[in-house]
């Protein structure tokens, strides 16, 4: 079930208004029953086969979480229970997620020296949201080892928190020790705090309808053809990296938003990260659940920067190449998290030691000189990036990059691309204001003057809830499904 479709439409407001009529003189299980049967309609809402797999993986979670807790004065015993979480998820991941990669990956190192290996790869569904949900059962049982956090004797609880429908299928990647408190404990109608989700749900689904999708119409147009200009490239690869984050910071709005409906607060995925001024704070600003999972689950166990400035950064090289490898079973992934990995190793060893600053935008209405420079420079290098993330052929990469450094031909510029493309003329002027408009209000966003005028102007508020109503209305395509990107992983 899509947040932008018409199910979710009466899916939505049937599960919130049964949610709190519960709350009145009924036990808060039978409240979490209601979104546990809410979170597997909305997960089997794509395939029905998937439940089973939720299902098992919430089962063995929260059984092994009991044994680690029952074998704790038993290091030994409680580090095999651990161990056996570990090879059921990751296995269950490796097996739906990459068995067929290694499988195509064996067969051609072998047919590059001369052997023809007949291997036919098997047709495996990958789960949607397997590796968000698998990264956040896996939080559970590694925190119950390590002592930050006691197992739950409600099973109903814990299969709420793992298949939590807001948040399932795409994050925010929850920790346990910050969802689960919120699961068994009773809630409370805040209707501040709902209507603030409705409004974080509206400008998701802006960033989502109104700016993902129609980049993306541009960018499939424009991948679909072989002779781009330097120029062209530029702005598909821009247009891409705003695609990319309007779908995936959208999702994420959507999710939080949605959340808060019930009484939830989710943390925050994604701030700012475009007006970063380099790539280390880059990181620190986008998909923050899954950067924050990697730093505190791989980086710190590796050893962090506790052993040494070198092996820290072969630790950092680690974690990048499995956060390429998470993103998808596929050489182009790697390249990506390679990519990624090497920027950051090179910005630590030149400034080293990471310091705290300050927001650009922090009480200032324009960043300086040099900080527009720096943000346009690290928005440059993550959209180049974003080649990799968008082409699975590395042929098509390689193309792709001949045409930017001029080396291959190319004919098709910005304008010939938006011909091929099947946008039309009003559409394209909607998305040229509205992305203007998103970036204005994401950039005054940090300036309290602004927040206390909103509020202080109710009508200024209805018109733009108005506008932004409208625009999702006029740019949603009825005959379209337009899933989110990170469905995929």
């Amino acid at each position: 079930m899509l947040f932008n479709s018409l199910p979710f439409l009466v899916f939505l407001p049937l599960v919130f208004c049964l949610y709190w009529l519960l709350n009145r003189g009924v036990h808060l299980r039978w409240q979490n029953l209601l979104l546990l049967v809410a979170s597997y309609v909305f997960y089997g809402w794509w395939d029905v086969r998937f439940l089973s797999l939720i299902a098992f993986s919430t089962l063995i979670d929260f059984a092994i979480g009991r044994q680690i807790a029952s074998n704790c004065k038993d290091h030994r015993r409680a580090r095999w229970w651990l161990l056996l979480s570990l090879l059921t998820n990751l296995s269950l991941l490796g097996y739906f997620k990459y068995a067929n990669f290694f499988i195509e990956s064996w067969v051609n190192v072998w047919a590059k020296l001369g052997v023809d290996m007949d291997i036919s790869t098997m047709n495996i569904i990958l789960p949607v949201g397997i590796s968000f949900y698998t990264f956040q059962t896996l939080s559970y049982t590694i925190d119950i080892y390590r002592g930050k956090l006691k197992p739950t004797n409600d099973l109903i609880a814990f299969a709420t928190f793992v298949a939590f429908f807001p948040q399932l299928v795409a994050g925010p990647i929850e920790r346990a020790r910050d969802l689960l408190p919120q699961i068994t404990r009773r809630r409370r109608f805040d209707a501040d705090f709902a209507a603030s989700g409705l409004r974080l749900m509206l400008w998701g689904l802006i960033k989502k309808v109104v700016i993902a999708d129609t980049a993306g119409r541009y960018v499939n147009a424009a991948y679909s053809l072989d002779d781009l200009t330097p120029v062209a490239v530029c702005c598909t690869a821009a247009l891409f990296a705003i695609q990319i984050y309007g779908d995936f910071s959208g999702y994420s709005d959507v999710a939080i938003g949605t959340a808060r409906l019930f009484g939830v607060r989710l943390s925050t995925n994604f701030r700012l990260p475009f007006f970063s001024r380099d790539m280390r704070e880059f990181w620190q600003h986008w998909h923050i659940s899954l950067t924050s999972w990697f730093m505190e689950y791989v980086y710190i166990p590796l050893g962090g920067s506790r052993k040494g400035k070198w092996r820290s950064q072969i630790n950092v090289m680690i974690v990048f190449l499995v956060s390429g490898l998470w993103h998808g079973a596929s050489w182009n992934f790697i390249l990506w998290g390679l990519m990624h990995g090497l920027l950051l190793v090179s910005i630590n060893l030149i400034k080293g030691k990471a310091k705290h600053r300050r927001d650009v935008a922090e009480n200032r209405w324009w960043p300086t000189a040099k900080e527009a420079l720096q943000i346009m420079r690290t928005f440059g290098l993550f959209a180049l990036s974003m080649i990799f993330f968008r082409l699975r052929n590395l042929d098509k990469i390689q193309s792709v990059f001949a045409q930017l450094l001029g080396l291959q031909p190319g004919h098709e510029s910005t304008y010939r691309v938006l011909e091929h493309s099947d946008l039309e003329k009003f559409e394209t002027w909607l998305f040229v204001w509205a992305l203007s408009a998103v970036i204005l209000i994401e950039w005054s966003s940090r300036l309290p003057q602004i927040h206390q005028t909103f509020h202080r102007l109710p009508w200024l508020r209805h018109l733009s809830y108005i506008i932004g109503c409208c625009a999702v209305l006029l740019m949603t395509r009825p005959n379209a499904r337009h899933v989110f990107i990170y469905f995929q992983f």
